[in-house]
This record gives structure tokens, sequence and C-alpha cells, in this order.
């Protein structure tokens, strides 16, 4: 069974090479935080299997503060990304 985690673990890289290609690539910084995203989401889903793999839980809490990163990063890339509006006096 530790084999099939390890594959999975290995796959999984492999589509964070995809995502690690289109930071670098892309065309505007939409393009680069959605592969960020996908970055972040791939690295909680590794350390999660090799969570499992390894019988190893406090991957499990650094998964999740993996996760808590990415949301912060979400949202600041969004408040940074909204165009400034006046306030209604």
């Amino acid at each position: 069974m530790t084999a099939f985690w390890w594959t999975v673990a290995a796959l999984l890289l492999v589509t964070l090479l995809a995502g690690l290609i289109r930071i670098w690539r892309g065309p505007n910084p939409a393009d680069r935080m959605l592969a960020a995203q996908l970055f972040g989401t791939t690295g909680v889903a590794i350390l999660l299997v090799l969570a499992q793999a390894m019988q190893t839980p406090a991957l499990n809490d650094v998964a999740l503060v993996l996760a808590l990163l990415a949301v912060v990063a979400m949202v600041a890339f969004v408040r940074r990304a909204r165009p400034e509006t006046e306030e209604p006096e």
C-alpha cells in the first residue's frame, strides 16, 4: 500500500511542475496567481499523501498551515488587484 501512496505523490509532483511552468510563463498576474493557488493546493495534497504514506501526523498540521497561507495570499492578491473606488459621502 505504501507504493501506492508514493506513486500518487509522484504524480502530484508532476502536476506541481506544470503549475511552476505556468507561474514562470503566465501572461498576466491573474494567471500567475491561479498557478500559485494550484501550487498551494497540490502542495497540501502532497503533504497529506506523504503523511499517510509515512504515517506522520505532524505533516497534517503542516498541510493545514500551507492551506491557510494559500488563502491569505489569494485575499492579498484580490485586494491589490481590485480597482480603487471612491467612498460615497
